[in-house]
């Protein structure tokens, strides 16, 4: 046999996830690459380690069992490289980080620079809805939350990053509409809500009621990508973070409409439960968070739509 260490954790993977497409977004891999490394891993047995059945992934008991011993020699590895990196005096570790969904084009600012620096650390990322992340910040399963909206529930520790604005946006031409229909243009445009309990959806709901604008024709979806290609494709209208539609409003396939009360502004924070003992790799990313803020601000998010 001569499997590699990168196939057994790619098999791993897919047995945690039981889904190579979901598998490959967690190691940041395309498809068709976890595909072949699968399909080479499954060439080394005479026994199938998984089945596909109706489009579903199934996971042989012989799967299970090399999955384990998967597991085993990766844990044995990572010790490994963990002395090594211990007996180099590097910094070693996981950093564990839930993210909310528009949090992802935040994070990767944050952590690049960082990794560079420390490669021996383990990044564990989770972007997800509100309610999860709080979910793992309750229950300690990560070092770090990032998100706009603390929690109200729970004691915790944060450090404010930079301004996040919301904005409302339509689609190509619609700004032109907007100057021409003023109050109208609500009556005949839909708006296109996040999900229930996200912080951009209490922000919009919040803004509406302030300045009194008519929800009856509403539309709800669950991701801010959906958000955004809904309000391109002219369904309707949108209050979004800026941060998030940068590249469309570069383009003109998203236009901001200047309504009143707008942009509204709250803030980043990266939190972490207060009594939490934070291990060498969170302290160490903690501080050069406080330390690099400025320096990552200007290089990543100083911008002409900020």
């Amino acid at each position: 046999m001569n499997f590699t260490l990168n196939q057994l954790r790619i098999f791993l993977n897919i047995v945690e996830q039981k889904s190579i497409t979901k598998a490959a977004e967690k190691l940041f891999l395309t498809q068709p690459a976890v595909s072949i490394q699968l399909k080479n891993f499954q060439g080394q047995f005479d026994i199938p380690l998984i089945e596909v059945i109706n489009k579903r992934l199934f996971v042989t008991d012989f799967g299970y069992e090399i999955a384990e011993a998967a597991k085993s020699i990766l844990n044995e590895v990572n010790a490994i490289n963990y002395k090594k990196a211990i007996f180099e005096g590097k910094l070693t570790g996981k950093l564990k980080i839930a993210v909310v969904s528009t949090g992802k084009y935040v994070i990767p600012y944050l952590l690049t620079d960082f990794l560079k620096v420390n490669p021996e650390v383990e990044l564990e990322l989770d972007v997800s809805n509100r309610g999860n992340v709080i979910n793992n910040l309750e229950k300690n399963n990560v070092d770090f939350v990032l998100m706009t909206r603390l929690p109200e529930n729970l004691s915790v520790e944060s450090t404010k990053l930079f301004q996040n604005k919301l904005v409302l946006v339509g689609g190509k031409g619609s700004k032109i509409q907007f100057q021409k229909m003023k109050g109208e243009f609500f009556n005949q445009h839909r708006f296109i809500f996040r999900e229930s309990g996200s912080a951009t959806r209490q922000a919009m709901e919040n803004y509406l009621l302030e300045q009194k604008i008519s929800t009856e024709n509403i539309l709800t979806l669950t991701s801010n990508e959906a958000v955004k290609q809904a309000v391109i494709s002219g369904m309707g209208c949108s209050i979004v973070p800026i941060i998030g539609i940068r590249n469309e409003l570069e383009l003109g396939q998203l236009e901001m409409l200047n309504a009143p009360g707008l942009p509204i502004e709250n803030a980043w924070y990266l939190v972490h439960l207060k009594e939490k003992k934070l291990l060498p790799a969170a302290r160490a990313f903690k501080l050069y968070i406080k330390e690099n803020l400025s320096s990552i601000i200007l290089n990543y998010f100083n911008s002409k739509f900020e």
